[in-house]
C-alpha cells in the first residue's frame, strides 16, 4: 500500500501560492527548492493540513483557502505607529513598502511593513503580508516522510 499523508507526516512538496488576481505570491518551483513541512507542529494552518491529509507521493492538488483559514484576518493591534525620530539612528525614515526587522520586547525579531510615512510618524504593519487575503495553492507531493539525506535529490532536479 502506498504511504499517504497523515496527521504527523513530514511532506516534501512544491507549491505555488497565488492571490485572487492570479499574482504569484510565493513559489518553491521558481528556485526549484521544495518545502518540507511537518503536519501537527502548528507551522501550517489546520485548514491547510486538512487539504494535505490522504494525499500520496506524486499527487497534485489545487485548492483555495479563505483568509481566516490561511494567514488569518488583519489584526489592527499589529499596526503600530512610531515617531519618525525613532528611525534616525537606523539611517532615516524608510520608504513606504519597505520591510524592516524590528526587535520585540522579548528580544525576538519580527518583520514589519512600512505602510505610511507622515511628517512626524511612521505606520508599521506587523501582520503577515497575506493576512486578510484569500489564497490559492497548487501543490505537488514529492515525498512523504523523506529521509533528510534524500531531500537534496529533490532540490537538484
Amino acid at each position: 500500500m502506498t504511504e499517504q499523508v497523515q496527521s504527523d507526516s513530514a511532506v516534501l512538496l512544491h507549491f505555488d501560492l497565488k492571490l485572487e488576481d492570479g499574482t504569484l505570491a510565493e513559489s518553491t518551483r521558481r528556485e526549484n527548492k521544495p518545502a518540507l513541512f511537518r503536519l501537527g507542529d502548528t507551522s501550517l494552518s489546520a485548514a491547510l493540513e486538512q487539504q494535505l491529509l490522504g494525499l500520496h507521493t506524486g499527487d497534485k492538488k489545487t485548492f483555495s483557502l479563505e483568509a481566516d483559514a490561511a494567514f488569518g484576518p488583519v489584526n489592527p493591534d499589529l499596526i503600530q505607529f512610531f515617531s519618525a525620530r525613532d528611525f534616525a539612528a537606523s539611517g532615516g525614515v524608510p520608504e513606504v513598502g519597505t520591510i524592516m526587522l524590528f526587535t520585540g520586547i522579548n528580544g525576538s525579531e519580527m518583520p514589519g511593513l512600512i505602510r505610511e510615512v507622515a511628517e512626524e510618524s511612521v505606520t508599521v504593519d506587523f501582520n503577515h503580508p497575506l493576512a486578510g487575503r484569500k489564497v490559492w495553492f497548487d501543490i505537488d507531493v514529492l515525498a512523504i516522510n523523506p529521509q533528510l539525506e534524500d531531500t537534496n535529490a529533490y532540490s537538484a532536479g
